[in-house]
């Protein structure tokens, strides 16, 4: 099947917003870098990067018969603020495990942001002591036996929706929108920026990219602090979605890029990096980065273009993902 073939319902305004960010790329002294913007692309709870994978996921839950979606995060899952919102606004209930997966000692971290909406849109929140592990819980595999034994009917969606035979589709999609984007604006991004934990973005990303004439470099920046793991799973995953989207070939390795170096050395606990990419993008264009995600992506984005490693008379696209609703959880950091 091509990937126009598969059903999707949509979630999303249109094609998620692209622009330069004209000041933070004079400020690098290198590269054109511009901004694709996930965390504006929806009016379900202020959108994000898994809304448009849950696109391509509703429908087999929709056909499923489901009345019930389970699904699994941190304390601060952006993805199951997601879950909880899509499930609101098609009539079905939310079940959302939510791990310790981050050892962070704010004391409202189980209060605001994610998990504070997604209270509000009525989802059922599991609060489980175990630490972080991008595979499947067991944790979640109870809650949907749960669902059964009080006669309803589950449909499972794995962290961050990675693990899901459609996880990938999404942003497959996404870079045919871009593709078409590029023709709209005049441009040709020869770089793609995108933070990796558990992977579909990412690796749906390559696979859509692969199946266009110009080739460019898809750069996967590890947040995970779990590297091998995750390499493995985008790998995986970026396989999977190509076949299913009939690209013709084999991924080369090539193809797979997850580089390591701003993770820090545990998922969701923000370094000196981190912060410093948060204000250097807060202050000079006033778009707000996250401590788990964007602001791991965009140092790791700053330090490549600033060594030259991303050359300056490259293109660069950065993916916005969202993610900034968890900032509430770590105002310590931001009290001077």
């Amino acid at each position: 099947m091509a990937l126009a073939d598969f059903p999707r319902h949509p979630l999303t305004f249109g094609p998620s917003p692209v622009h330069p960010v004209a000041r933070l790329s004079a400020h690098l002294g290198g590269a054109q870098i511009w901004m694709k913007r996930e965390d504006v692309s929806s009016g379900l709870a202020y959108g994000g990067n898994k809304v448009r994978k849950l696109e391509y996921i509703v429908p087999d839950a929709l056909a499923s018969g489901a009345d019930t979606l389970v699904s699994i995060g941190g304390v601060q899952s952006n993805h199951t603020r997601q879950v909880a919102a899509v499930a609101a606004h098609l009539g079905l209930k939310a079940v959302l495990v939510q791990e310790a997966w981050v050892d962070w000692p704010d004391s409202v971290n189980d209060r605001v942001g994610n998990i504070l909406l997604s209270r509000i849109m009525g989802a059922e929140v599991r609060l489980d002591p175990a630490g972080f592990d991008i595979g499947i819980r067991d944790s979640w595999q109870q809650a949907m036996a749960d669902v059964e034994a009080r006669g309803g009917k589950p449909y499972g969606i794995p962290a961050g929706a990675s693990e899901h035979r459609l996880g990938g589709l999404g942003f497959a999609n996404w870079a045919y929108e871009v593709e078409r984007q590029e023709k709209e604006l005049g441009i040709f991004f020869d770089t793609i920026v995108v933070c990796t934990v558990t992977g579909s973005t990412h690796a749906g990303m390559i696979a859509g990219f692969a199946g266009q004439e110009r080739p460019r470099r898809v750069i996967g920046i590890d947040a995970s602090a779990t590297l091998e793991k995750t390499r493995d799973q985008v790998a995986r995953i970026a396989r999977n979605t190509a076949e299913l989207i009939d690209l013709g070939r084999d991924l080369r390795d090539d193809e797979i890029t997850v580089l390591e170096g701003w993770a820090g050395d545990y998922y969701g606990i923000p370094v000196e990096s981190t912060l410093d990419a948060i204000r250097l993008t807060g202050s000079l264009e006033g778009v707000i980065l996250d401590t788990v995600y964007e602001g791991k992506s965009m140092a790791g984005l700053i330090d490549l273009v600033t060594s030259g490693d991303i050359p300056k008379d490259s293109n660069v696209l950065y993916a916005h993902l969202g993610g900034q609703q968890a900032l509430n959880a770590y105002s310590a950091l931001f009290r001077n």
